[in-house]
């Protein structure tokens, strides 16, 4: 397996993650089937505004900070940046907004298990190790600023650990799948995980067995089952699309974990310059990359 520097995975991640969010989002909602074409205007949402909004968050201060997470995100909000809110996630934005703690402004209850922690999180799995039980207790701290939710955690934790996975440099397939179960907590996420394995699902045999929804449960399998038989990003991207439902994050969370793994070779670049965002974006990957040589200097 070809290895990559950590930046240059930083930058893949960033950007596929990306054009997974900007194509996705031209379909979030549609039905499955339907009929492909890279859209010409390709406009990140709030999948990847706040996942660079928690890397500018790090940049800043050098760790990975809940309170300074939250501080960030509610910054994006009230200059009116960010677009697509899902309910959870506006809800603690609001809430944060008019003075709230980041701790308790959370979306709570069984209505509140969406992707929008999952979404975020994949920054984290450069910064820190899940196996470090206050490290894995900051993993959840940052998702319940927008969501107090255990599926939506363990959903977020599935994407830490599977990009944790391909950043040290190991295959991304299903032979992750019995280590993946093993070590998430029993929940909704892990069973689904579960079903994946014992029946060898495809990415087409998921969609028509489970919905495609935002219900993380739904998504995040999905996303991680895309990258496990992806051979091209494009193609997979057309592949989710195809499948229906919440398009722009399940593709953004598969770009995610697909660039960490393949750095910015599987990067069409010609589409990503055409990304609204793209400076923005390859600034980000920049500034993030030198932090975590930073932090591994001083380690």
């Amino acid at each position: 397996m070809t290895q990559y520097s950590l930046s240059d995975r930083i930058t893949g991640c960033l950007f596929a993650g990306a054009l997974g969010d900007a194509i996705g989002a031209y379909y979030e909602g549609q039905s499955s089937g339907a009929d492909f074409e890279v859209p010409t205007d390709l406009s990140i949402t709030d999948d990847t505004q706040l996942t660079i909004a928690t890397c500018e968050s790090i940049i800043q201060s050098g760790e990975v900070q809940p309170e300074s997470i939250a501080n960030r995100m509610v910054e994006w909000f009230r200059e009116r940046r960010i677009t697509g809110i899902g309910s959870s996630t506006l809800k603690a934005l609001v809430e944060l907004d008019a003075g709230g703690h980041w701790a308790l402004v959370g979306a709570s209850g069984e209505c509140s298990a969406g992707n929008g922690a999952a979404m975020r999180i994949a920054p984290l799995a450069f910064m820190l190790d899940p196996d470090v039980d206050s490290e894995r207790q900051t993993i959840r701290d940052v998702c319940r600023i927008t969501h107090r939710n255990d599926e939506a955690y363990i959903g977020a934790l599935a994407v830490v650990r599977t990009i944790g996975h391909v950043i040290k440099g190991n295959s991304l397939n299903a032979e992750l799948l019995p280590s993946l179960i093993s070590t998430l907590p029993d929940s909704r996420v892990r069973d689904r995980f579960m079903a994946v394995d014992d029946q060898a699902l495809t990415l087409e045999e998921y969609a028509s067995q489970f919905k495609t929804d935002g219900y993380v449960v739904n998504s995040v399998p999905l996303a991680i089952l895309a990258a496990f038989e992806a051979d091209d990003l494009l193609e997979t991207i057309e592949k989710i699309v195809q499948c229906g439902g919440d398009t722009d994050t399940i593709a953004s969370m598969f770009g995610q974990i697909y660039g960490a793994a393949h750095g910015t070779d599987v990067l069409p670049m010609p589409l990503v310059d055409q990304i609204d965002e793209v400076t923005l974006i390859r600034k980000t990957a920049i500034d993030f990359s030198n932090i975590i040589s930073t932090k591994q200097g001083n380690a």
